[in-house]
């Protein structure tokens, strides 16, 4: 399974420290591990799975789609406007 990342994802993984990018790492791991770890939105962003969890005391949303064996990371946040930002960024994609 290869991973890609989005550039809204990536331009945010640059702004975490070194240990915040380890937690961020196992959380990836464990959707590799097991994709349907994230639970599967509906409506506008049918398709696309978000797994919560926390890096520090924060707690984080990473949304990821599967595309044929490929996983996508397609972006990363804490909850505040999150939802909305997605379906900005999926609807100017």
């Amino acid at each position: 399974m290869k991973v890609f990342q989005s550039s809204s994802f990536s331009k945010k993984v640059k702004k975490f420290k070194k240990n915040e990018k380890k937690q961020l790492d196992t959380a990836v791991i464990e959707i590799i591990k097991t994709p349907s770890i994230g639970v599967e939105k509906k409506g506008d962003l049918r398709g696309i799975f978000v797994h919560k969890f926390k890096i520090q005391k924060t707690l984080y949303l990473l949304s990821y789609r599967i595309v044929e064996q490929n996983l996508e990371l397609i972006m990363i946040g804490a909850h505040e406007n999150y939802y909305k930002d997605l379906k900005s960024y999926l609807k100017n994609r």
